[in-house]
């Protein structure tokens, strides 16, 4: 593993070393890939457009000048990526309403429970809140993969996302307030 500081790597990239960008991707590859597959929904769609990122982050780091982190640069490529892809694809209008059956595809929940029908019961829930959370607008899906599924700060995915932390808190409200009332009747019947 390279032991290089990020801004080292960024800078050597922006003079054209692949080596240095190889690593850059190397260490990032996982997170845009988690965040395009949340935002695409399809593990296809998300492998496409992840190498697309990178592509473009190739590109143009020689015009990236280090005024926000590294990472919160490729984010933004990310999110702005699958946005672009939502649209031209006309995902938003064709938005399929949630479905109690739907499966969509995400990032991984916790470990699953060590019984078999603990893991069904595991693997059907984390299937309903996928598909509950595949079924937000994408702006509020974006909100959520970045905070909820990446850990970031309320600021830092506003940065990635071109908006105020006080947009992202209010999306992250409305996203949970909507997966609240999708998953709700299932949750509540999960208690009884």
């Amino acid at each position: 593993m390279d032991e290089r500081s990020e801004a080292e790597l960024v800078a050597e990239a922006a003079r054209g070393g692949r080596e240095a960008f190889a690593e850059l991707v190397r260490r990032h590859e996982r997170r845009v890939h988690a965040v395009v597959l949340r935002l695409a929904g399809d593990a296809a769609d998300a492998d496409d457009l992840a190498q697309e990122v990178f592509m473009t982050a190739w590109r143009a780091i020689g015009a990236f000048r280090g005024g926000s982190g590294f990472y919160t640069w490729l984010y933004r490529i990310a999110v702005n990526a699958s946005l672009t892809f939502l649209k031209r694809k006309g995902r938003e209008k064709r938005r399929v309403a949630f479905d109690d059956n739907a499966v969509a595809a995400g990032p991984a929940a916790g470990p699953a429970p060590a019984e078999p029908e603990g893991r069904a019961g595991a693997d059907e829930l984390k299937a309903r809140v996928d598909a509950a959370v595949g079924g937000l607008p994408a702006h509020f899906r974006a909100a959520f993969a970045l905070v909820a599924d990446q850990g970031l700060s309320h600021a830092e995915a506003g940065r990635v996302l071109g908006c105020s932390e006080n947009t992202v808190s209010w999306r992250m409200h409305k996203a949970r307030k909507m997966l609240r009332e999708r998953l709700g009747p299932y949750l509540e019947e999960g208690r009884t």
